[in-house]
């Protein structure tokens, strides 16, 4: 082995991957392009035999380019390093290094890991110098040779991957029929992809996002806002939506009146019972309460069942001959209790006399803030 020529070739990997970042340091963006350079070792078959040995040591540099995220073009020189042996009589130092274009596919694995397949051809430069006694001479040959090869690759950055390779040359070789070989390459490559991945535009991008607008002030952005116009006073849900709830409120829709100790409903009254019963038909989630009154002449407790009997009179017409549900009427008496016109005349007990029609009523109203 020659150690001369192997620290060379080191010497070169070295000074070429110190440069990669300042090459690169001028980009804003993660571009296509990338450079690189390998070391590894080579071995010729059919020439080195056991009369002979190989140099192991081969290095190359490249350049490419990545037309999207899978696949690419590589251009690049490779040196394959030298192959010595003797035959006949005569001994052979042989050394290939060359042009190299071909294709890359890459395919991206978990946690920063990939692999690589690449095919390509190598224009290359066979020369071999050859000694017999003290006479010397050396030849060259120039040709094209196809390789292809794989890898695995690992990014220590969104520029710099490491990748193992392994490469398969064949027919390398001369026009003189003393080498005809075939080689296999395995080394170590070191690439440098220019730019990087925080670009100007995007950041620019996500400011604009970050403030999205609320044209009705409801709290619900725009883009989420399926009622964009509602009132500054209502609450929304979740949508942009007013939010509204059912409100009970009670109506007095009448009244009827009683003769003196008497709970029998006047045939005129019936006229407006039926009135009711329409007003309920109308207005099924309706219910009302049939309110009995006395007036306060006599006992309190007799005027309380009067009372009741007298609600019990008029919402048994409103159910058995109007037929309202049941459960929508209810009676109650009060006696005495709530008078509609004080005092002890006669005027006002006619007026105590009495039954009043409450209807519960439910409303949609919109919940304020």
């Amino acid at each position: 082995m020659d150690l001369n020529k192997m620290m060379k070739n080191t010497l070169k990997i070295v000074l070429l991957t110190s440069m990669l970042p300042f090459a690169a340091s001028a980009s804003q963006e993660l571009t296509p392009w990338y450079v690189g350079a390998g070391l590894g070792v080579n071995n010729y078959e059919h020439v080195a035999t056991q009369n002979g040995s190989d140099d192991p040591f081969a290095w190359d540099i490249f350049a490419g380019y990545m037309f999207n995220d899978y696949f690419g073009a590589e251009i690049g020189f490779r040196d394959l390093g030298n192959a010595d042996w003797t035959a006949a009589g005569i001994s052979n130092d042989a050394d290939v290094k060359g042009t190299t274009l071909g294709l890359v596919g890459l395919w991206p694995l978990a946690n920063r890991w990939s692999l690589s397949a690449e095919a390509g051809a190598m224009y290359y430069t066979l020369e071999n110098s050859q000694r017999f006694g003290s006479t010397s001479s050396t030849y060259s040959t120039d040709d094209f040779a196809p390789y292809f090869g794989a890898g695995v690759g690992y990014n220590f950055t969104d520029n710099l991957k490491l990748q193992a390779k392994y490469r398969r040359y064949e027919n390398l070789n001369d026009d003189y029929n003393i080498v005809e070989a075939d080689s296999n390459y395995w080394g170590l490559e070191l690439s440098y992809r220019f730019g990087n991945t925080v670009a100007a535009a995007p950041v620019a991008a996500a400011v604009v996002a970050a403030a999205p607008v609320d044209s009705d002030n409801d709290g619900v952005y725009d883009d989420k806002d399926q009622c964009p116009a509602t009132p500054a006073t209502h609450k929304v849900d979740s949508v942009g939506c007013t939010i509204y709830e059912n409100v009970k409120s009670k109506e007095d829709v009448g009244s009827i009146q009683f003769a003196n100790d008497s709970a029998v409903v006047k045939n005129v009254y019936y006229k407006d019972i039926e009135r009711l019963a329409n007003y309920m038909n109308k207005n099924p989630e309706f219910t009302v309460e049939i309110a009995g009154h006395a007036s306060n002449v006599g006992k309190p407790d007799y005027n309380m069942e009067l009372s009741h009997k007298r609600a019990n009179a008029v919402a048994d017409i409103l159910v058995n001959k109007y037929g309202i549900s049941q459960s929508r009427v209810t009676a109650k008496g009060y006696g005495v209790t709530q008078p509609l016109v004080a005092g002890d005349s006669k005027e006002a007990h006619a007026a105590n006399r009495r039954i009043e029609a409450i209807v519960t009523t439910t409303t949609k109203q919109p919940v304020l803030k």
